[in-house]
């Protein structure tokens, strides 16, 4: 289906009264392609929210919605029967159990595809961002975004290809090149420098000295944590350690163990790995050099017949060792 054709299908899910919630996990290419999911439907109907469920704690992701003024509330605010019509954008409803309460009229993602189950669904796997793909959106609307909207585009792209080293088309590239001439870089530089606070060079400093390096995979178990996005903080730096060609990072926040995983992009895929080794605990997958798993801690205390955090990170390093030998592409 051509661009054209797709747009106006999803034009025409919505009327004039209807309120619509996009429903977003925060981070910049959700952010940036939710922002244009409120730009296409200005005017067209009553009111567009972004509500997102995640804690968004990451200094690179506040300074990004502060200076592109994205207008996010979180989700927990939101009250269901206010909103006519459901778009998830960067995602897919079955990626995490905050998605399920509503029944999606829109479902726009480049993840692999996993759930279609919407009047609309444009899953595209082959883009690095969905970023780009909403750039293709506002093309052929032949909508000029305003700065601050390229900008967060741009830093989309920027963030999920992790500037163009990892799963990126040349639909990337030229939605790059496209909105730069419309960004405001004093935002895109702003949002790229603020990347590390003090307590996330403390959390580092930890995991450096508690790490564990298996078959040139390095692994960290925090313990109890209250901010998640220090574990992907940490996984991403560990990819920077000489012949680590794997990060998994871990970490028990309330009744979730989170896992983090990044790798090189030359091996094994990160989001199958995750999945092959840990769905059945909760949500686990992601793309090929980034995955993510919130597992149930009751389930997992339950498989591995223990407690103690030192038996949650070895049950994660011998799962992950015997899935990763598999060669799962």
């Amino acid at each position: 289906m051509r661009n054209v054709e797709r747009i106006k299908k999803f034009l025409a899910l919505f009327a004039k009264g209807d309120r619509v919630l996009v429903v977003i996990n925060a981070d910049p290419d959700a952010i940036g392609s939710a922002m244009v999911i409120k730009r296409i439907l200005w005017r067209k109907v009553a009111e567009v929210c972004i509500a997102h469920f995640n804690r968004i704690s990451r200094p690179d992701n506040l300074a990004m919605v502060e200076y592109t003024e994205a207008g996010l509330v979180p989700l927990e605010s939101i009250q269901k029967e206010s909103f006519q019509r459901f778009v998830v954008v960067d995602s897919q409803p079955d990626h995490n159990e905050a998605f399920l309460p509503f029944t999606y009229d829109a479902i726009i993602d480049h993840h692999p595809l996993s759930f279609d189950k919407a009047a609309y669904a444009d899953i595209r796997p082959g883009y690095g961002a969905c970023s780009t793909l909403m750039t293709e959106y506002l093309k052929v609307l032949k909508i000029k975004p305003s700065a601050k909207l390229a900008s967060a585009l741009m830093l989309g792209i920027k963030t999920d290809t992790a500037d163009f080293t990892r799963q990126t088309s040349l639909k990337d590239i030229r939605a790059f090149q496209y909105l730069y001439r419309f960004a405001d870089m004093h935002i895109v530089t702003k949002v790229g420098r603020a990347l590390i606070t003090e307590s996330n060079m403390d959390f580092i400093g930890h995991a450096i000295k508690k790490r564990k390096v298996i078959n040139n995979r390095a692994f960290f178990h925090a313990g109890i944590i209250s901010k998640p996005d220090e574990l992907v903080v940490v996984a991403d730096f560990f990819l920077n350690i000489a012949r680590v060609n794997w990060s998994i990072i871990s970490g028990v926040m309330g009744r979730e163990l989170i896992i983090i995983f990044r790798n090189d992009g030359l091996r094994k895929g990160a989001g199958n790995t995750a999945k092959e080794a840990f769905a059945k605990f909760g949500s686990a997958g992601g793309k090929k050099t980034m995955a993510r798993a919130e597992l149930s801690l009751k389930l997992v205390r339950k498989e591995i017949k223990g407690v103690s955090q030192k038996a949650i990170a070895d049950w994660i390093v011998c799962l992950v060792e015997k899935t990763a030998g598999k060669k799962i592409e």
